[in-house]
């Protein structure tokens, strides 16, 4: 963002950092939580003192302008922004850093990047905007490299065509959401694909992890707006066929979506847009008893009303980040074309049917830039966009304070968030850490919920990583075991691959296996995410 600065070791931007009376109030709020935490104010060294060593690796004149070796260059490019990340930074133990960090301006670059790599056996991992919070951006690669480049696509970041009759875009893949919205808005359109990260996370990452964006229900990941890619491949550029749709064999556009830059670099992509939109509603509906929440979002989800905003938070999760003393849903509708004062009329009538209570009316605007949100949804949406900063903050004060989220069916979630629950917190006790486990849907369809958990735990200086991945593991374990998926849409990367592994057929590993052989025969693509190369070297 213009006038302020990428922090290299934690979320976002330093000016934005969580300071002063905010992070006054955050400590009060965290000590009443959790008496008895020592929550001691931890700063990030400097970078002086990784002792980062000299390049491996030189590129070719030819590439030289797009290279740089800077020492704080290559830190920021050598972890993502998972809670194990930031406290690696502040810990000053980030081991893996690339030799270099290239930023090429054209495809044209890209391939001759790759040419390189592989005929110098350079592993290349590709970098948007360094939001991963999986391990899909560290070069974690494993020996038998000569290097590791970073391969940063943020100065391709253009639209380059906007076909206004089929309403959709040609976009390079290294634009962040803030700018890409930026170059939609005069002609009136939007890509409305909002992740939490959107700030600071490209086209490519999204597409290359399947994120999942604004919507609650429907068009809820990025597959759902991409209509064409382009990739560059060690075995040369693949671009399928633009087509509202194609029963012509497996899709090749789902080969690269959720390949974590395994196969390819996806350089470009024609993706459906949206008209920016005039009408919304908003709502906080307030449950008494959880569970008839839960029932009262199975049944809009089942509605067919396709609520834009349908995000359920359990007690503690309504307490910690919207001030409420009950579960919370916040609903919202919004439409290009229509008022939708209809529609959240007969959801609301849903809620009713299920013991929901409106602490107030809903609100409804029919302004393009003017939000319909109030009360509760206002307060957990503020918390919301500054999530990440706190966690940094609570990170470096010894708290253990992460993420991770799933999906499952309907006739399963019960059983599933309790065993989660239960290995969550016997993970706590067994590291000695105090704490507590948080619930809400992120995302829901006809079929089933994606739960989104939180934990917020005192762990101790200096051990908090230790502590966390004992605490991932027992409840990565759980998800396997309750039906559910390791990862709704915070992709696979490092950290998820031994679930992932579970997870995944086993012939289809194979299959991708030889597909990775087919378009980078030499393993130079992210080594270690989704899946493992066949290397003869």
């Amino acid at each position: 963002m213009r006038g302020k600065t990428r922090s290299w070791w934690g979320w976002g931007n330093i000016e934005d950092a969580v300071a002063g009376p905010e992070r006054e109030e955050l400590s009060r709020r965290t000590a009443e939580m959790l008496p008895g935490a020592d929550l001691a104010v931890h700063e990030a060294p400097p970078v002086e003192s990784f002792g980062v060593g000299a390049s491996r690796v030189q590129a070719p004149q030819a590439l030289a302008p797009l290279v740089s070796q800077d020492v704080r260059d290559r830190l920021a490019h050598s972890h993502g922004q998972a809670f194990r990340d930031v406290v690696r930074a502040l810990l000053g133990k980030l081991s893996d850093v690339p030799d270099l960090v290239v930023r090429p301006t054209s495809e044209a670059d890209v391939v001759h990047v790759l040419d390189w790599c592989t005929d110098a056996n350079i592993a290349v991992i590709p970098f948007g905007g360094g939001s991963s919070v999986v391990g899909g951006v560290e070069p974690r690669v494993g020996g038998g490299y000569s290097g590791v480049v970073s391969l940063d696509l943020t100065s391709m970041n253009h639209v380059l065509e906007v076909d206004s009759t089929s309403r959709a875009a040609l976009v390079q893949a290294g634009v962040l959401g803030p700018h890409l919205e930026e170059q939609l808005r005069p002609q009136g359109y939007t890509l409305r694909f909002f992740p939490q990260s959107f700030e600071f996370s490209s086209l490519g990452g999204w597409l290359a992890t399947r994120a999942g964006g604004h919507f609650a229900t429907q068009l809820t990941h990025i597959d759902d707006l991409t209509e064409s890619l382009r990739v560059v491949t060690p075995a040369g550029v693949i671009e399928t066929r633009r087509v509202p749709g194609s029963g012509a064999g497996p899709s090749p556009d789902r080969l690269f979506l959720g390949s974590e830059g395994s196969l390819g670099v996806i350089t470009q992509a024609w993706v459906r847009l949206q008209d920016r939109p005039r009408w919304r509603a908003g709502a906080s509906v307030g449950f008494a008893d959880y569970d008839a929440g839960v029932q009262a979002v199975r049944a809009l989800s089942q509605s067919g009303l396709h609520p834009a905003n349908c995000r359920l938070l359990d007690p503690m999760e309504a307490l910690i980040n919207a001030g409420s003393s009950t579960s919370v849903l916040v609903l919202g509708f919004e439409s290009a074309d229509h008022p939708v004062t209809a529609w959240m009329e007969r959801a609301l009538e849903l809620c009713r049917d299920h013991g929901g209570v409106l602490p107030e009316p809903p609100r409804y605007t029919d302004t393009a830039d003017q939000a319909a949100r109030s009360g509760a949804a206002d307060t957990w949406r503020s918390s919301f966009v500054r999530m990440p900063y706190r966690r940094d903050a609570l990170a470096a004060q010894g708290m253990i304070v992460e993420t991770f989220e799933t999906a499952c069916t309907w006739d399963r979630f019960d059983s599933l968030r309790a065993a989660v629950n239960a290995a969550a917190e016997d993970a706590m006790h067994q590291v000695g850490a105090t704490g507590v486990v948080t619930c809400r849907f992120s995302h829901v369809y006809p079929d089933g919920p994606a739960p989104y958990f939180g934990i917020y735990a005192a762990g101790g200086w200096g051990k908090t990583v230790e502590q966390w991945d004992e605490i991932k593991a027992a409840v990565s374990e759980a998800l396997i075991a309750g039906g559910a998926t390791i990862t709704h849409h915070h992709a696979v990367g490092r950290d998820h691959r031994p679930w992932y592994d579970q997870q995944r057929p086993d012939l289809f590993a194979s299959a991708l296996q030889a597909g990775k052989a087919a378009l980078d025969p030499a393993g130079i693509l992210n080594p270690g995410v989704v899946i493992d190369p066949l290397r003869n070297r």
